[in-house]
């Protein structure tokens, strides 16, 4: 069984960081790029990040780019999400996503087929 575990978020002053990160278990976690996706108060699903199996290609959503970087340790089957310079509109629920067997490159929505359980990331003052 797929299992994808988010922690490390909390609470933040706008302008602060925080590292969230995914522990994946249950399928290759090498073999698969891996997603980060985010959903805000009252709004739909936003993807964010995504990272190619070897952790040498990533892509960034237009709202994080600079400020957030996605990686991943593949011995500890971990996927990690920096976060930098945090805004209020940065305040969601962070989800890690990995795509189907069958598309296990592809990061779009429609690729994605397991989702963590998420954790809440809230920048105020």
């Amino acid at each position: 069984q797929v299992q994808l575990v988010e922690s490390g978020g909390g609470l933040v002053q706008p302008g602060g960081s925080l590292t969230l990160s995914c522990a994946a278990s249950g399928f290759t976690f090498s073999s698969y790029a891996m997603s980060w996706v985010r959903q805000a108060p009252g709004k739909g699903l936003e993807w964010v990040s995504a990272i190619n199996s070897g952790g040498g290609s990533t892509n960034y959503a237009d709202s994080v780019k600079g400020r957030f970087t996605i990686s991943r340790d593949n011995a500890k089957n971990t996927l990690y999400l920096q976060m930098s310079s945090l805004k209020p509109e940065d305040t969601a629920v962070y989800y890690c996503a990995k795509p189907a067997s069958g598309h296990y490159a592809c990061s779009a929505y429609v690729c994605l087929d397991a989702w963590g359980q998420g954790t809440q990331v809230t920048a105020s003052s």
